[in-house]
């Protein structure tokens, strides 16, 4: 990264920057540039007493595939964490004026770029650029300004988060974008008007540079995310691999699996405790409570053996042998608790199966060419919904309890579409879906919650995060079909900061 301008700190009441591509250091800055075309450009102040910054920028958008705006940086390298209060002065302007912190991997007007920027009507949202002179995308919080907005860059993924009246931190969405090792951190301001100008007032702005990571560990976090605002929480974040959460039956406990065990935690938090499950030590991410809550289907792989499925009491205890041939992993169970449905391999080929609670001879339910996985009935036991790849993409399907009449319910878009939810009130259906272009269902991967009525309609993402196999694999509903639990990861330098 260039330096082509002697820096000098300089701390002070109204320290003015005018419109330039170096000057003058501000507060914790370095320098200020006019991105892009605005002929108004800027200026920034720093308040030493009140540690406030008052920024003025114009510009046209900072969106589409070429910004202008008004940026007040530093040079920043590897990991960080930026937060601050964001306040615009007077109440006119555009609704989409836009003021909030930015990193990024130039000066250019049109490079690559992931911000956190409260707008003018109080909406915030997560913007980034993937590739320099690409389009942009946001996503956006359901919680509005006023808040805190918090921006993390960990590697390769950002993730913001917003605070409402000093609360907790809640995370807004995450994603993934190849910004190089050095990038530009600072504080922006865009009037959405090119003729004229705007002022944000950045009150307790914190910058954390953790630096370049040498070594980075998984941490999982527990979610909940609520249906008609799209708000999530953390439930448990550790720095350790867990999966696929269920959600009991009587809304007392969260289930998931980690290290081959299975762990119950309160949706409102606390600590985990392990369930006994006796000899089954190798539990997978497919695991799920039976309709009255008393009992647990898991799938294990005994040693030597392939994944195959047991029944277990809730609470704990030892697991009855369900099927004898495997792979076999569980994803479903019927509503009047008698029957299971899962994906097996059976002769090289994947398929949906079918057998009763107490086992016997499987029913085979798909017999299409490619992998159909993930089924699950609805709540009344009339469908059973499952993902296949059948057309070439991989998308969301139903069938008869019978396996006839097997029709296609995800359109065919820029998506791949894997297991399928329906809510308990049998109104919507949730589903993981990946870029099309990914195959299979790996792990740390840019992915997106989706949601549809289940009598068809057009899908819309619920939640944006980094994920996959493992944050949704199975039932995981509210009783009351209200909220939704699931599991985002990051991959954290192991010596840095804790939320």
């Amino acid at each position: 990264m260039a330096r082509g301008c002697n820096h000098v700190l300089w701390m002070g009441i109204s320290l003015i920057l005018m419109t330039a591509s170096c000057a003058r250091s501000v507060g914790m800055f370095q320098g200020a540039t006019n991105i892009g075309d605005s002929s108004l450009g800027g200026s920034a102040a720093f308040d030493d007493e009140n540690a406030t910054y008052r920024i003025t920028g114009s510009g046209a958008d900072i969106y589409g595939t070429s910004d202008e705006f008004y940026f007040v940086w530093r040079e920043a390298t590897g990991d960080m964490v930026l937060s601050a209060d964001v306040a615009f002065e007077g109440d006119g302007g555009h609704q989409y004026r836009k003021a909030g912190w930015m990193i990024r991997g130039s000066l250019a007007s049109n490079a690559a770029y992931a911000d956190a920027l409260v707008h003018g009507d109080g909406l915030i949202a997560l913007q980034y650029r993937s590739v320099d002179g690409g389009p942009t995308a946001e996503v956006i919080s359901a919680v509005r300004a006023p808040a805190t907005i918090r921006l993390e860059r960990t590697g390769d993924l950002f993730t913001l988060y917003v605070s409402k009246n000093g609360g907790a931190y809640q995370v807004v969405g995450s994603v993934t974008v190849e910004l190089p090792e050095d990038v530009y951190a600072g504080l922006v301001v865009c009037a959405h008007d090119e003729t004229a100008q705007e002022t944000a007032i950045f009150s307790n702005a914190t910058f954390e540079e953790i630096g370049p990571a040498s070594e980075r560990t998984l941490e999982s976090t527990l979610e909940i995310i609520t249906i008609a605002t799209g708000e999530r929480r953390t439930v448990r974040q550790a720095r350790e691999h867990f999966e696929a959460p269920n959600w009991s039956p009587d809304g007392s406990a969260l289930v998931y699996n980690s290290g081959g065990l299975l762990y119950a935690i309160s949706p409102d938090g606390g600590e985990p405790t392990q369930l006994v499950s006796a000899f089954a030590n190798r539990i997978n991410n497919d695991h799920g409570y039976s309709p009255d809550g008393e009992f647990l289907a898991i799938s294990h792989a005994p040693e030597g053996s392939s994944s195959l499925i047991y029944v277990m009491p809730a609470a704990g205890g030892t697991p009855v042998q369900v099927t004898t041939l495997g792979p076999s992993y569980w994803h479903g169970w019927s509503p009047d608790g008698t029957t299971l449905v899962y994906c097996a391999r059976r002769n090289g080929e994947y398929d949906v199966y079918a057998i009763g609670v107490d086992g016997g001879t499987e029913m085979r339910l798909t017999d299409a060419d490619g992998l159909d996985d993930g089924p699950e009935y609805s709540p009344d036991g009339t469908t059973i919904y499952f993902n296949s790849i059948r057309t070439g993409q991989m998308k969301i399907w139903r069938m008869n309890p019978d396996g006839t009449d097997q029709v296609q319910v995800t359109p065919n878009d820029e998506w791949g579409d894997w297991f399928p939810h329906p809510s308990p009130d049998g109104r919507w259906i949730v589903f993981l879906s990946y870029d099309k272009s990914v195959q299979g269902h790996p792990p740390n991967r840019n992915v997106v919650l989706r949601i549809m009525p289940v009598e068809g309609g057009e899908p819309r993402i619920l939640a944006t995060l980094f994920g996959g196999q493992g944050t949704i694999n199975v039932p995981s509903w509210s009783p009351d079909s209200e909220e939704l639990a699931f599991i985002s990861y990051r991959l954290v330098w192991n010596v840095s900061e804790t939320l």
